[in-house]
């Protein structure tokens, strides 16, 4: 046999290393292919300013009083790790930046009681308000064709959608939103 034989160890790492990048590039390309927002009519968002929901203290929140300003809506639930992790970096951006204009409201795709408990542990300074899971369907109607959690969608001050993401904010995406407003 030679060294050049396919079953030689060198030949077989290579073809393991090949068939390794070839498997990793695939699952790349689902992930980006699965995670991101789908395309959406853009009527869906002039909807949007239409909806009111409860808040976890009973009062009501009309979306349509936080139009003219940008805003950061983020889908969430406190059965989903990622976005237990997110809140205080949404929050932090919104202490931040609530002097320059901006907004941020947490939709809760989840039921009164477990909202309330964690909100006391973890007090918001942004408002948040209860969608259950009609939320995800708000959501899908958004772009999020996947229904994952957390869910992003930055609206401009004129109430168009400047971007979306399916999956956890990173400090980095919430320095490039900041520029869009």
């Amino acid at each position: 046999m030679t060294s050049e034989d396919s079953s030689s160890p060198k030949r077989r790492r290579a073809l393991y290393a090949v068939a390794a990048a070839v498997a990793g590039l695939a699952g790349a390309g689902l992930a980006w292919w699965r995670y991101s927002p789908a395309p959406m009519d853009e009527s869906v968002a002039q909807q949007l300013w239409t909806l009111e929901f409860d808040t976890p203290t009973g009062t009501r929140l009309a979306l349509s009083s936080l139009r003219g300003r940008p805003l950061m809506i983020n889908f969430w639930a406190t059965w989903c790790p990622p976005c237990v992790e997110e809140l205080p970096l949404l929050n932090s951006f919104f202490q931040e930046n609530s002097s320059k204009g901006w907004q941020v409201v947490g939709i809760a795709v989840d039921k009164l009681a477990p909202v309330q408990a964690f909100l006391a542990r973890q007090p918001l300074a942004f408002p948040v308000v209860l969608a259950g899971m009609e939320g995800l369907a708000l959501s899908k109607s958004l772009g999020n064709q996947v229904g994952g959690l957390p869910f992003t969608v930055l609206l401009g001050a004129d109430g168009s959608v400047l971007n979306r993401k399916i999956g956890k904010l990173s400090e980095r995406d919430l320095a490039l939103w900041r520029e869009l407003k």
